[in-house]
């Protein structure tokens, strides 16, 4: 939906048509206000995007949804977009004194509902309100500083347990129980009603549209005009109004603008009025992920309905069941490993097998997220000392710009709830500042 005119004057420009700029968007344009959506892709969606593959509808950014997550829910219920359930295993392989070892759901799921447990136990204290991860900022400075293999050592765990607990959770962390704050994961277990169910659950349905078909559906609500394949370079707030110039050398100006783009894209905008100190670091290394990626694989072999998961440094963390196919099974993979050749169907395969021998791989598809253009990184986590730091001032206004990401939201921070709940949040701070005079 690109409009074709020349205008060049807006009253807010919106950097970025993933979740949180299109919904920073929307709103804006419902407020009656003149709107540009720059985008340096050929599609919306950001760190969204469905696709096709083996005959199947994919996800091969961010692809759930649930309940619990408010802002997303919201969007859903307001377009009637339905959603569908991912298949759930009936087994587990989980890695075991050395080797990779088959167990029952119920056996598997009551074993690692005990452990984690063990490792969130207090949590309840620390996010009494989760959605407001600072409502006890003066107890949380030691919490944040944790990062999880701190949290690990804290506590008397069998080897099996450490292996098991580290390769589930340090995947979510960006690979290394030493990288991410244990207290991001803490406010997860907290949003997720404090207990391993509704921890997993936000992993179970999508949208029946596709993430891609709901965000559609915001956009035609409240239309603003949109420029695809214009990537940003520079944003120069001058006072009065900002100027926007893409790497074609066209320039837009405004009186707002939103920055929509992750946090690890900031560092490839210039902005010649400066940001402030907590921008500014955040923008020198950026909270997503650095070498997350998502793979679809169709597999073959003597396989049931089953799950995977390997140890800490494993080439692919996880393999989730999606669906039956013809010849064979549908499965979701991720992987945080910088060093496995996702260009090599040899390496892919060898990769699978790591996790489930049996497997024969058919053909995949891969969307690398730590090389992505755009995004350079995958999904937002937050490192120690984060929360207490600078998280509250990376949201605020910086003179004419306001930022939206879910890689900073509140909330489901690093979820599609995250962007939405940043989105909106950007959109009244850019509505205030148009209410008032430069």
């Amino acid at each position: 939906m690109t409009v074709e005119n020349h205008r060049t004057d807006f009253d807010a420009i919106v950097v970025g048509a993933g979740f949180a700029g299109v919904t920073a968007a929307r709103e804006l344009r419902a407020r009656g206000r003149r709107v540009l959506l720059l985008e340096a892709r050929d599609r919306l969606g950001g760190r969204t995007w469905t696709d096709t593959f083996a005959g199947q509808q994919i996800e091969l950014g961010g692809a759930w949804v649930h309940w619990s997550q408010p802002h997303i829910w919201t969007e859903l219920t307001r377009y009637g977009v339905p959603v569908v359930e991912d298949a759930f295993p009936e087994r587990i392989v989980l890695p075991t004194e050395g080797e990779q070892r088959s167990y029952e759901l119920i056996d598997a799921y009551v074993r690692i509902t005990e452990l984690l447990n063990k490792v969130f136990e207090g949590t309840e204290l620390h996010f009494p309100r989760p959605h407001d991860p600072l409502h006890h900022a003066d107890q949380l400075g030691a919490f944040d500083a944790l990062s999880l293999q701190d949290r690990l050592d804290q506590l008397d765990l069998t080897p099996d347990e450490i292996t098991w607990i580290s390769g589930l959770l340090a995947t979510e962390l960006g690979g290394s129980t030493e990288r991410g704050a244990f207290s991001m994961l803490a406010q997860w277990w907290a949003l997720g009603m404090l207990n391993q169910r509704g921890y997993y659950s936000i992993v179970s349905l999508r949208p029946r549209t596709g993430m891609t078909g709901l965000l559609e559906k915001m956009v035609e609500d409240n239309p603003p005009e949109i420029r695809l394949d214009s990537p940003v370079t520079s944003i120069d707030d001058h006072g009065d109004g900002v100027t926007v110039t893409t790497r074609s050398g066209e320039r837009f100006t405004a009186r707002t603008a939103v920055v929509a783009v992750p946090t690890n894209m900031w560092r490839t905008i210039d902005f010649p009025a400066g940001l402030p100190n907590a921008h500014a670091a955040v923008a020198a290394t950026g909270l997503g992920v650095p070498h997350g990626s998502k793979l679809w694989l169709h597999l073959r072999g003597d396989l049931d309905n089953f799950m995977a998961q390997g140890p800490q440094g494993a080439p692919l963390s996880v393999l989730f069941p999606h669906s039956e196919l013809g010849d064979g099974r549908l499965m979701i993979a991720f992987s945080v490993d910088p060093e496995l050749d996702l260009g090599s169907f040899a390496a892919v395969e060898k990769a699978v097998q790591l996790l489930e021998p049996k497997a024969e791989l058919v053909d995949y598809r891969v969307q690398d997220w730590g090389r992505d253009e755009f995004s350079q990184g995958g999904w937002g986590n937050r490192p120690p000392r984060h929360l207490t730091t600078v998280h509250r001032e990376l949201q605020q206004p910086h003179g004419r710009l306001t930022f939206a990401s879910g890689d900073i939201a509140d909330g489901w921070a690093g979820c599609i709830d995250g962007a939405v709940e940043s989105g909106l949040k950007a959109a009244h701070q850019s509505a205030a500042l148009l209410n008032t005079r430069a």
